[in-house]
C-alpha cells in the first residue's frame, strides 16, 4: 500500500496530509457536478468544448492507470522503491486513486449528455480525435515494450506522461473558444473555481509529505501530479479572468433566457448587442 517503506516523522503532519488530500479530492470531484447540472438544466452543451471533454477523458483514464498501479501494486512499487530510494513514501494516497475513479465516471456521463442534448454546430473536432488515438497508440506501444522486460514502473510512467501532456492540452480548446465567443455562458466557473482549490490543496498536501519526510523526492518521484497542479491552476486563473474581467457582460445579459441562448450555435457578440437594443 502507499505507506510501504517509510513512516511518518509527525502524527499531526500526518493528519494534515490526509485532511489536505481529501479536500482535494472532495473540490476535484464535486468540481464535475456544476458542469453536469448546468447542462442539464438547459437540456444544452453548447458552450461546453466536446475536444475538452473527450482529451478529458483520455486524461482521466491514464491517471487512474498510473495511481491505481502504484498505490495497488507491490511489484510497482518495489521498482519504486528502487529508483527513488527504500526511505521514501510511495507519493500516490487512496484519495488519488478515489479522484481518478470518479473523474472517469462523471465526464464519461458528460459525454453521455453530450450525445442527447442540444449541441447546437458543435461537434468533436478532427485535431481532437487524432491526438486522442495518438495517445492510446504510443501508451499501446508502451505495454509491448515493458511486458517481456517486466518494467513496470517505467510502464505506468508512461501512462502518467500521456495524462500530463493530455493535462496541457485539454485546456485550450475551452479557452479559444471562449475567446472566440467572447463569452463562458454554457462553462460553468462553479467547475474552475472547485478545480482551482483542489489544485492549491494538492500542492500544499505534497509539500506536508516532503516536510516530514525532509526530502522533496515526493515532487520528483510523481511528476505527473506535480505538474497536473502547475497546469491546473494556470489555466483555471485564465477561465477566472474570461468569466469575471474579459467577457463579464455576457454574463449579466439575458440570465432568465439561458435556455433561448443555448439553442443557438456559436452566438457572436454583434448578435447578441442586436437583440439586446431589440
Amino acid at each position: 500500500m502507499a505507506g510501504q517503506g517509510s513512516s511518518w516523522n509527525s502524527t499531526p503532519l500526518q493528519v494534515l496530509h490526509a485532511l489536505l488530500g481529501w479536500i482535494a479530492f472532495a473540490s476535484w470531484s464535486i468540481s464535475f457536478y456544476p458542469q453536469v447540472i448546468l447542462n442539464f438544466r438547459r437540456k444544452s452543451v453548447v458552450g461546453l468544448n466536446f475536444d475538452f471533454v473527450l482529451l478529458n477523458l483520455t486524461k482521466h483514464s491514464s491517471y487512474l492507470i498510473y495511481n491505481a498501479s502504484l498505490f495497488f501494486s507491490s511489484a510497482v512499487q518495489r521498482q519504486y522503491h528502487q529508483k527513488f530510494g527504500f526511505d521514501q513514501m510511495i507519493p500516490v494516497a487512496a484519495n488519488d486513486v478515489a479522484f481518478s475513479a470518479h473523474a472517469v465516471l462523471l465526464t464519461v456521463f458528460t459525454l453521455f449528455q453530450i450525445a442527447i442534448y442540444e449541441r447546437g454546430h458543435q461537434k468533436v473536432s478532427k485535431t481532437a480525435t487524432a491526438i486522442v488515438a495518438a495517445a492510446w497508440l504510443a501508451a499501446a506501444v508502451c505495454v509491448f515494450v515493458a511486458v517481456p522486460h517486466k518494467k513496470w514502473l517505467w510502464l505506468v510512467s508512461c501512462f502518467n506522461t500521456v495524462q500530463v501532456v493530455m493535462t496541457v492540452i485539454k485546456y485550450i480548446p475551452q479557452a479559444v473558444m471562449n475567446f472566440k465567443r467572447k463569452s463562458t455562458i454554457g462553462w460553468s466557473i462553479g467547475n474552475i473555481l472547485l478545480d482551482l482549490l483542489g489544485g492549491v490543496t494538492n500542492y500544499a498536501q505534497m509539500a506536508v509529505q516532503s516536510i516530514d519526510q525532509k526530502s522533496w523526492v515526493n515532487f520528483c518521484g510523481n511528476i505527473g501530479k506535480t505538474l497536473l497542479s502547475l497546469v491546473s491552476i494556470f489555466f483555471d486563473i485564465l477561465f477566472i479572468l474570461q468569466h469575471y474581467v474579459l467577457y463579464p457582460s455576457k454574463q449579466k445579459a439575458s440570465p432568465p433566457k439561458l435556455d433561448v441562448v443555448s439553442k443557438e450555435p456559436l452566438i457572436e457578440s454583434s448578435e447578441n448587442a442586436h437583440s439586446d437594443n431589440v
